[in-house]
């Protein structure tokens, strides 16, 4: 596999062809926060906390790293004061939605994000996808899928699915970064199948 030669926060890095800008930095130790990225899934894209700044043939722009190819001489920064100002709005943005989140309250202390800048709609999702995709893709079990579109999107488990898969699965459980996939779990079971509830708790 050819290796492509790039330069990451002025360090010279060696990457694999195929590989995303997130994966080189990953690669030598460079942290880049994510909150949609997850190793086993095909990237997303969805939080945009991974933004960075790219320069090539000339031009700089800002990127999407978990997405962006690795491109040969290319130039990356993944801190500067116009990033740091993005990723703190998109936290405070998402901090409105779950205030509560210590992964959110940790990158919010990072990057000086105000947790009280916008007024709480505290729906505790911050649609990250991750567990959507990963019951898809690694489980290719899709007992939970997006529902509406826009401000309106939630995540919601599909009962006559959940009700035989969840009970004995449950790996998207620590992937949320609000936990708020517990609670919809709970209250899905509570309210689209208690019978299958009763029954497993009565066998235990």
């Amino acid at each position: 596999m050819n290796e492509i030669l790039m330069q990451i926060d002025g360090r010279e890095v060696k990457a694999k062809e195929g590989m995303t800008v997130l994966e080189a930095a990953q690669s030598i130790g460079i942290s880049i926060p994510t909150l949609c990225y997850h190793e086993k899934l095909v990237p997303f894209g969805g939080c945009r906390l991974c933004l960075v700044e790219v320069e090539s043939g000339g031009w700089t722009k800002l990127v999407v790293s978990c997405v962006y190819a690795s491109e040969e001489n290319l130039v990356v920064r993944t801190r500067t004061e116009k990033i740091d100002r993005i990723r703190s709005t998109l936290l405070e943005l998402q901090l409105a939605h779950a205030p509560n989140s210590p992964q959110l309250q940790d990158l919010a202390k990072e990057y000086g994000a105000d947790k009280d800048r916008f007024e709480k709609e505290a729906s505790f999702c911050i649609n990250c996808g991750l567990c959507v995709r990963y019951c898809a893709e690694v489980k290719n079990l899709n007992a939970i899928g997006f529902v509406d579109r826009g401000i309106n999107k939630e995540i919601s488990f599909i009962p006559e699915i959940a009700a035989k898969e969840c009970w004995s699965c449950k790996e998207c459980f620590p992937l949320c970064p609000t936990s708020y996939i517990q609670a919809a779990y709970v209250l899905t079971e509570a309210l689209s199948f208690p019978r299958a509830t009763t029954e497993t708790l009565l066998d235990e």
